[in-house]
């Protein structure tokens, strides 16, 4: 063998080996992959790679373990009552109770006000609050023998304070049905919490002990129920935040004091020289000033020029002297209606001299003024959180409603635009009062073509629609919730003995609470002389009071 062909074996050899090893590489790098994952080599790209942040991966968390429910705040009050807040868990037994309410507190924290009422129409004497009590424990009473209306929930109240009733002076009616079962009786008495009242009821209870007048004594009523909360500082502080005792605050009342004809001449005038400017209101005025809104019909202009009084005058063109505005601030005057029939009887300058006179003072006025515009515009006023608006107008016209777009006088009634002002107070929040100087009538009874234009105000929204035109007192009705007086006779003016019941008169109370038309009270009025009328009990009044109840309708009760 040759060198060539020996190197040309081993050349072969060496091949057949290097063969051998790569399919021995190939074979074992095949059975690699089937136990490990070869690693990632990402592709050459011209974005650079990033990998993902640690806080994308969504680590598994463990269910938390429930809390136990938080024990509520316990308290207690006497059985029967409905009292229930969010956050609080009432208890049976008050020595389980972090807060207890007593009833007949020593040391009372507030008070709960409840009233004696009838049916607004009913006549029934007045009766004060510890005759309740002589009735609920079987005493004789003014009240009778028959039972005490009231709710379930208003017995329990008097129950905490007063232990069980007597059998038989009380019976208990559902909410809803109280004012169709007290109306089945003569009087039907009902038992009513202060704040459950409406125009409906009449509160029984004389002037200077009823919760509807400024100045009511709590302290001085069986009625109110002294309350006051026991517990620990902290609770009683937190409980009394969200449940104040008393339902009654005076902070939230407003009295308005409606009245009929002012005239300050002739036989009235006369008898004001007499007997002292202010003679007049030695009787009402301090019922009148007591009202947070007194109003006045002050039919007849101020004039410094004015002749002084006839008595027996012929004519019928009037004015007032000037120092007779001296009555009116007496009484408490807040607002005057200027649509009377005499308001021009002495011109321009008179009238302009008269709103002058009231501006200087302060007071508002409305249904007349210095031209068409401001005659129109409603007296609005606000008092307590509510927002009361007296709109008014001449529904007889002629001369006797002269404001123009540049005279003044009154304003001749324009039912179109009145409609319109009332439901547009209504929506502004406002309750609108609407008085008319309207057809004089002597009748307690006035036809209904009369009755009409009242009606037509109250279902445009007003909660109290009253004639201040009347020298003869008429009935009353209650429509589509408005409070309707078609008439209240005279404040100051000479018709004693001049016209038929022309001695007679009220003096009308209207009670606003909470921005609401809360109840109504009025007040019978007898005049002793031409000039000053006197406030009467109702059983003085009652011959003529019943007439005017047997008149009065209830078309909504």
């Amino acid at each position: 063998m040759n060198r060539n062909s020996e190197h040309l074996m081993l050349s072969s050899r060496r091949a057949w080996w290097l063969l051998l090893l790569g399919w021995s590489g190939l074979f074992l790098a095949g059975c690699s992959a089937w136990n490990r994952t070869a690693p990632f080599i990402p592709p050459v790209t011209s974005t650079p790679f990033y990998p993902l942040p640690p806080t994308s991966i969504q680590w598994p968390t463990a269910t938390p373990s429930p809390s136990p429910t938080p024990l509520l705040p316990t308290y207690w009050t006497p059985p029967g009552l409905s009292w229930a807040l969010e956050g609080w868990r009432r208890v049976q037994d008050p020595s389980q109770a972090r807060v207890r309410l007593v009833v007949n507190a020593s040391q009372p924290q507030g008070y709960r006000v409840f009233v004696l009422a009838v049916p607004v129409f009913q006549w029934a004497p007045e009766v004060r609050g510890r005759a309740v009590h002589q009735h609920w424990q079987g005493a004789p009473s003014p009240l009778g023998d028959g039972p005490l209306l009231m709710t379930p929930e208003t017995r329990a109240w008097l129950e905490a304070a007063w232990g069980p009733p007597a059998e038989g002076r009380v019976e208990t009616v559902p909410p809803e049905e109280l004012l169709e079962q007290a109306l089945t009786r003569y009087p039907g008495w009902v038992v009513l919490p202060w704040e459950d009242l409406t125009p409906s009821w009449r509160v029984a209870q004389p002037l200077e002990t009823s919760p509807l007048m400024r100045g009511y004594d709590p302290t001085q009523d069986p009625l109110a129920l002294p309350l006051a909360w026991t517990g620990s500082e902290a609770d009683l502080a937190l409980w009394q935040r969200a449940f104040p005792l008393a339902n009654r605050d005076p902070s939230r009342l407003t009295v308005v004091a409606l009245t009929g004809v002012t005239a300050l001449v002739r036989a009235t005038a006369y008898t004001m020289e007499i007997k002292g400017l202010t003679y007049p209101a030695e009787e009402v005025g301090p019922l009148l000033a007591r009202a947070d809104i007194t109003h006045i019909n002050n039919e007849v202009p101020f004039d410094p020029n004015c002749p002084p009084p006839n008595p027996m005058q012929q004519g019928l063109k009037f004015c007032s002297d000037p120092r007779y505005i001296v009555l009116l601030e007496t009484v408490g005057t807040d607002v005057v209606e200027v649509a009377g029939d005499h308001f021009n009887d002495r011109g321009p300058e008179a009238m302009r001299f008269t709103l002058e006179m009231y501006r200087e003072r302060g007071w508002a006025y409305y249904g007349g003024g210095e031209n068409l515009e401001d005659a129109r515009r409603p007296a609005r006023i606000e008092h307590n959180g509510n927002r009361i608006a007296f709109v008014g107008c001449n529904a007889k016209g002629g001369g006797y409603a002269t404001a123009a777009p540049d005279y003044p006088g009154a304003w001749a009634c324009d039912w179109d635009v009145m409609e319109r002002q009332v439901r547009s107070l209504r929506a502004e929040g406002y309750l609108p009062i609407v008085t008319f100087q309207h057809q004089e009538i002597y009748l307690f009874d006035p036809p209904e073509d009369f009755k009409a234009d009242f009606r037509r105000m109250a279902e445009a929204g007003a909660v109290v629609v009253s004639g201040s035109q009347a020298h003869h007192p008429h009935g009353m009705e209650i429509y589509q919730g408005a409070f309707i007086t078609y008439g209240l006779g005279n404040l100051f003016f000479d018709q004693r003995g001049v016209v038929r019941n022309g001695d007679k008169a009220f003096i009308v109370l209207h009670v606003f609470y909470e921005n609401r038309h809360l109840g109504t009270r009025w007040v019978p009025l007898q005049f002793v002389d031409f000039a000053k009328p006197r406030i009467l009990r109702w059983e003085e009044a009652r011959p003529w009071m019943e007439q005017v109840l047997n008149v009065s309708r209830w078309n909504n009760p």
